[in-house]
């Protein structure tokens, strides 16, 4: 044991030393790992702060929701045509929809309308308004940096009042102070009674509510959309997860009955869950890890080949330092150490680096898009680096460790 660790010091200061003798070729040599590991780093994060952002925004609308809409979110086998024929879901169907249902804890009537949201000399263009009532909020988790979410006075009486996601916030009043002002929207006033706090949900874009402004359902109909030009949506919550199964049987019972619908009918509308964008997402991610592992195991490749070449020159030129060694006892297993324990440092070497220029990019990065960096990406570095280490030098390693003493001696 004493001798193997021996052999294992006296090969890595050994290994050290050549490293030091070349350096430019062995900064040369690692930049393939540089690269490699540097995409492989760069893409976990991007995927992890993609993934933390899209489930941070769908726990802020409810996990156990659904949504009866006219149309399939996620499901090409209706076709589009189809879905653009079917009625519009309404107001009405709603209020019956509501009155029948007797599993949800909470549900909230939805329209939407694009529109420009002003305040003094300050615009923010294409922002959705999301007309609802006062239940809304009992659908989602949620919160509020200042005020409230309309009540039911102000929702059922079409009060000119609104609540304003974050972003839109920021942009409107950048020094805060946005309660109890009065923004225009396309020129009738609204007073703000709340503003969100930040979800965080960059994946969602518009739909994300830091980029949205909530008003009562009957003022979208009466300033922005006519009510039999836009269908409805119902938002739906379940009490728990275990619950969602049965709270959509029920809504399709009630709403084949509410839409009059007969038994050899299909239906004329569609509920919607959030596991099917989960799904979608996961689907997106997945494809995006395909690519990436690609370029990552095509990166580490080329390195891995780049580094092969340069210890079988390695190994030639030190033939005699080898012949050397041999001749004064060294066995084949010390030579094979020394230069696999070359090969791994130069590996290691590149693998840090990789990791020091993945993490600025990732924090340049994080300044427009999410990411996350996380413990597991630095050992998955160092890791990675090392075994292409040890697999790239084998092969010259085992070739210097079969050289033959006296013929070593005799290269020049």
């Amino acid at each position: 044991m004493n001798n193997f660790l021996f052999e294992l010091k006296e090969g890595l200061l050994i290994s050290l030393g050549a490293i030091r003798a070349n350096k430019v070729r062995a900064i040369l040599t690692t930049l393939g790992i540089v690269i490699g590991i540097a995409s492989v780093v760069l893409m976990s994060t991007a995927i992890r702060g993609i993934d933390n952002a899209f489930q941070t925004g769908v726990a802020s609308l409810g996990s156990d929701n659904l949504y009866i809409d006219k149309w399939q979110w996620f499901n090409n086998d209706i076709p589009w045509w189809e879905m653009r024929n079917r009625r519009n879901l309404s107001l009405a169907e709603y209020k019956k929809y509501k009155d029948l249902a007797n599993l949800p804890v909470a549900t909230a009537p939805t329209v939407w309308s694009n529109q420009t949201v002003k305040y003094r000399e300050r615009s923010v263009e294409f922002i959705i308004l999301q007309g609802t009532n006062d239940d809304y909020i009992k659908t989602t988790n949620l919160s509020f940096s200042e005020g409230r979410f309309f009540n039911e006075i102000e929702s059922n009486g079409g009060r000119e009042v609104a609540v304003l996601g974050s972003e839109v916030a920021k942009k409107l009043f950048p020094r805060g102070g946005a309660l109890e002002q009065f923004v225009k929207i396309k020129g009738h006033k609204f007073k703000i009674v709340g503003v969100l706090s930040e979800q965080g949900s960059w994946v969602m874009g518009n739909f994300n509510p830091d980029n949205q402004a909530f008003l009562p359902i009957q003022n979208v109909f009466k300033y922005f959309q006519s009510e039999n030009l836009r269908s409805v949506t119902f938002n739906v919550r379940a009490e728990n997860s275990a619950m969602v199964e049965a709270v959509k049987e029920e809504a399709v019972g009630i709403m084949r009955r509410v839409r009059g619908l007969k038994y050899s009918e299909m239906n004329d509308f569609s509920i919607n869950q959030q596991e099917a964008l989960l799904k979608t997402i996961n689907q997106t991610v997945g494809v995006i890890q395909i690519a990436g592992l690609f370029i990552t195991g095509l990166s580490l490749f080329v390195g891995a080949i780049g580094i092969m070449n340069i210890m079988f020159v390695s190994v030639k030129e030190r033939t005699r330092e080898i012949g050397i060694r041999k001749a004064i006892g060294a066995k084949k297993r010390a030579i094979l150490g020394q230069f696999i324990s070359e090969s791994a440092i130069i590996c290691l070497i590149g693998g840090m680096m990789g990791l020091v220029i993945a993490i600025i990019l990732s924090l340049v990065i994080n300044q427009f898009l999410p990411t996350s960096i996380q413990a597991d990406a630095f050992i998955l570095a160092i890791v990675i680096s090392i075994i292409t280490g040890i697999l790239s030098g084998f092969a010259p390693a085992y070739t210097a460790a079969k050289l033959d003493p006296v013929e070593a001696l005799r290269y020049e």
